[in-house]
């Protein structure tokens, strides 16, 4: 009923750049928070950044002042600008979103995306 379609992930030098987006479609009455998260081998799962409906953002201490979110609500769309990246930010990395569906009332469900590979090379 709900999917989350994400585009952008790639491989990229040190110091490169990527973006990343996301889509929500399907049977959606209004989206809460989106964000984007990132799985390494043999950690958890780790919030990268978080954008509320109102704008306010928030963002792990490792990618301060390199990453930047986005979201555009009236495409119900999410972005990660990634700028300098660093072998480390090498991850799976996901877009979830929080949401209520069409129908039903104000219970907010957790949807994610598929995920996509950025590797950063050194």
């Amino acid at each position: 009923q709900v999917q989350l379609v994400e585009s952008g992930g790639g491989l990229v030098q040190a110091g490169g750049s990527l973006r990343l987006s996301c889509a929500a479609s399907g049977s959606i009455a209004s989206i809460n928070d989106m964000g984007w998260y990132r799985d390494v081998p043999g950690k958890q799962r780790e919030l990268v950044a978080i954008v509320t409906s109102g704008g306010t953002t928030k963002y792990a201490d490792s990618v301060k002042g390199r990453f930047t979110i986005s979201r555009d609500n009236a495409k119900n769309t999410v972005y990660l600008q990634m700028n300098s990246l660093k072998p480390e930010d090498t991850a799976v990395y996901y877009c979830g979103a929080d949401l209520t569906l069409n129908g039903g009332g104000s219970y907010l469900f957790r949807y994610w995306g598929q995920g996509t590979q950025v590797t950063v090379s050194s």
